[in-house]
């Protein structure tokens, strides 16, 4: 019996965390609220409280985990709402895309392999824009560090998200489909999210720009690493 509530109570202790904190960020939309990082640091917090380890979380928490991948699919019912639009641009998106994942991979490994960083550190954070599914498949393949690879996209989630709002202001951007290019393909899933407090438009258009990311990323990855000779 115990063996079984273990689980189900990190289940329910991760799910208590996003509630709350999704309905603090609701109230005071601030960065430093956004879920995805108030809610890890809340969850390390209590984690550390209670004496207990990564490998026992994961026990329960590795059934999350796995809702990663239907949770993509899922995100193809927006982009059915708004396949018109999409059909009209959708050159402009997949550029944009193409742009993004080419820009976040040679960036990261041209600074790598001038700051002398180890191949397989610089491999393992290629895939940062990546959704973290894609992220850990192409990590594998090129023979990165997965959990590597997962700390990078989520640092760079975040870092988008978080810098995103004073980018488009800067910058000008005030269109859903220059917002949605912008964020589904810098910050993939958390910038997806982040698309979805603008407008449907904008949230369907980083759904789909995560998605050819994902597609673009798997193809060039082990181009890049050839190109860099990693």
């Amino acid at each position: 019996m115990r063996d079984i509530f273990f689980p189900i109570s990190m289940i329910l202790l991760t799910l208590v965390i996003y509630f709350v904190v999704t309905w603090l960020y609701k109230k005071y939309p601030l960065p430093i609220l956004l879920p995805i990082l108030s809610g890890t640091v809340l969850m390390i917090i209590i984690l550390v409280s209670l004496g207990i380890s990564y490998e026992k979380y994961m026990i329960g928490g590795q059934v999350i985990t796995s809702l990663l991948g239907p949770t993509v699919v899922a995100l193809a019912y927006p982009l059915y709402k708004q396949r018109d639009f999409l059909k009209k641009y959708l050159f402009t998106i997949i550029g944009g895309a193409f742009i993004a994942t080419l820009t976040a991979m040679l960036s990261v490994g041209l600074l790598g392999k001038a700051l002398r960083i180890d191949s397989g550190f610089i491999i393992s954070l290629l895939p940062k824009s990546l959704t973290t599914p894609v992220a850990i498949e192409v990590a594998k393949v090129l023979e990165g560090n997965a959990s590597m690879a997962v700390v990078g996209v989520t640092i760079t989630g975040i870092f988008g998200v978080i810098i995103s709002p004073y980018i488009f202001k800067y910058v000008r951007i005030h269109t859903s489909i220059g917002r949605g290019i912008a964020l589904g393909g810098t910050s993939h899933a958390m910038g997806t999210a982040k698309a979805a407090e603008y407008d449907e438009l904008a949230f369907s258009i980083s759904s789909i720009t995560m998605s050819i990311c994902a597609i673009i990323g798997s193809i060039i990855g082990p181009l890049m690493v050839w190109v860099l000779q990693m």
